[in-house]
């Protein structure tokens, strides 16, 4: 990650530049953020999500989109989610307002924005159910679960498992690292 590329970017100018951009960028508060790449672990998580969560979403009439598909959280702030499920329809095809679930893959480039402005902006989501931290360099994810107004915080292990509302399933944590080669 590193130090935005540009300042006072409109959300309108963020879609033009994203538009003939080789490289995807999130748009944060009005910043240009360039992407990191994405490692073996990373990609093999995200893959052994989507194959859980996304029968289960089409089911309830959701999509589940994997890493290139942008998430409107603010006027001045887009970003793209590892993997968001979404239920309700979308007012632009360029990108989604209203998942029901989020989940970000740490990697020490990236984790200090799952972690800091996308964990602040996605909370504040009215659709959001729950959103997941999971881990590269160890078996373990963390889980933000919405109670009513707020959410409860979970620190999940290799012993542990998560239900889901959206869509509905239940993760093993173990299961889901099956074959992962962490930290690569």
């Amino acid at each position: 990650m590193g130090e935005p590329a540009r300042k006072g970017l409109d959300l309108e100018a963020y879609l033009r530049l994203e538009e003939e951009s080789p490289w995807r960028h999130h748009l944060v508060e009005g910043s240009l953020w360039a992407m990191a790449g994405a490692g073996r672990a990373h990609n093999q998580l995200l893959t052994r999500l989507l194959l859980r969560l996304a029968p289960s979403a089409l089911a309830q009439g959701c999509e589940a989109y994997a890493a290139d598909h942008r998430l409107k959280v603010a006027e001045d702030t887009v970003f793209y989610p590892d993997l968001m499920v979404v239920c309700a329809p979308s007012s632009s095809p360029l990108y989604e307002e209203a998942p029901c679930l989020l989940v970000e893959i740490l990697s020490p480039s990236t984790e200090a924005l799952d972690r800091g402005k996308k964990l602040w902006h996605y909370l504040r989501l009215p659709s959001l159910t729950a959103y997941l931290l999971v881990h590269t360099e160890r078996v373990a994810l963390e889980a933000y679960l919405r109670e009513g107004e707020g959410f409860r915080y979970l620190a999940l292990g290799p012993g542990d498992a998560l239900t889901l509302s959206c869509p509905p399933v239940t993760l093993e944590v173990a299961a889901l690292y099956e074959g992962v080669r962490l930290g690569e």
